[in-house]
């Protein structure tokens, strides 16, 4: 009885994490996760990732990848690219894989200000461990044995396959950027029956910025030289009901970087009674076409001991940026 409990509380948690899109601290150091207007706007090729280890302190611990590369095409003035996101459940071997493709486009609007949209087509797959579960048709009342079969029709579609379109635009100048993220256009549908129980896809949406500060605002060159940089940073996302907010800053002295990132949660629980959900702290180095960063957050909430969360990411550039024809957001 006690591992049917601990299942059926593992299933309810399912349902309620997996319906939203893995989000990343470091989105801001790989943008390319959050806004696929930023495949091709370096002009060069270039390629990376991050990791995420979500609570491994808990029996509910959570993995998500995600990996790119994406270059220019002179030829037709885009930029495409291509990338993977997986994301696995430790406990019920919950597992989403999705591939896309992304082609964007560049726009002059004026001396400074350049405007990229973006599409994005993808496929993904979803696959949960119905063999955790013990189904009605399983137990055997009068004998009390269960059997390892089911003919629920659940188990018998494990997997599920499903195709997405997303669109992003940005906004940039050398220095700052802005943009919008619209995923999943058509709501797929991820019910694991077949009798006609829809469940789609939530749409995802997020309003996103990193404008420098120094450039008007805050003088820091004078403390830490001309080569340095302080940005401010802004990322508003919604999927269904739930909402969350990541506000904070970033500092780049030469080849180094500092960060601190608040995340608020509108969107209140028993668990999760503050507006502040958690605190993250981002470091980050250069190093010829190389660049590292790594990442903790620290929840505010009541789950517990949690062994918190934490991301390392890279990136490789496959040129020189002095070859670049158009100024280009700024890649922390």
């Amino acid at each position: 009885m006690k591992r049917l409990i601990v299942t059926f509380i593992a299933v309810l948690l399912s349902n309620f994490l997996y319906a939203q899109d893995p989000i990343f601290t470091q989105s801001f150091m790989i943008p390319e996760s959050i806004n696929s207007g930023f495949f091709g706007s370096q002009e060069i090729t270039r390629a990376g990732g991050v990791h995420r280890v979500q609570w491994p302190g808990l029996d509910f611990s959570m993995n998500t990848q995600f990996v790119y590369v994406d270059g220019w095409v002179e030829s037709i003035g885009s930029g495409i690219g291509f990338s993977l996101v997986k994301h696995q459940e430790s406990n019920t071997n919950y597992t989403f894989t999705q591939v896309n493709y992304h082609h964007s486009l560049v726009f002059q609007l004026n001396s400074f200000w350049y405007f990229r949209p973006s599409v994005s087509v993808g496929l993904g797959m979803k696959s949960f461990g119905f063999q955790n579960l013990v189904l009605e048709d399983q137990i055997n009342i009068f004998t009390g044995i269960v059997n390892t079969s089911s003919i629920d029709s659940s188990v018998l579609n494990e997997k599920i396959n499903f195709v997405d379109f997303s669109t992003s635009v940005l906004f940039h100048n050398e220095d700052s950027w802005f943009g919008l993220t619209l995923r999943h256009l058509t709501q797929p549908d991820i019910s694991f029956t077949q009798q006609g129980n829809n469940a789609p896809l939530d749409m995802f949406f997020s309003a996103h910025a990193a404008y420098n500060l120094s450039r008007d605002l805050i003088p820091i060159e004078r403390v830490f030289g001309n080569d340095s940089n302080l940005y401010g940073l802004f990322n508003y996302m919604k999927q269904g009901q739930i909402s969350r907010i990541d506000l904070g800053f970033q500092l780049g002295i030469e080849q180094l970087s500092f960060g601190v990132i608040a995340v608020a949660s509108p969107n209140k629980s028993e668990l999760n009674d503050s507006l502040i959900s958690s605190l993250n702290f981002l470091i980050g180095v250069k190093w010829e076409n190389w660049k590292f960063s790594y990442s903790q957050d620290f929840t505010t909430n009541k789950i517990g001991n949690t062994g918190g969360i934490y991301e390392v990411s890279i990136n490789y550039d496959f040129g020189s940026l002095r070859s670049r024809r158009l100024p280009c957001p700024r890649i922390f």
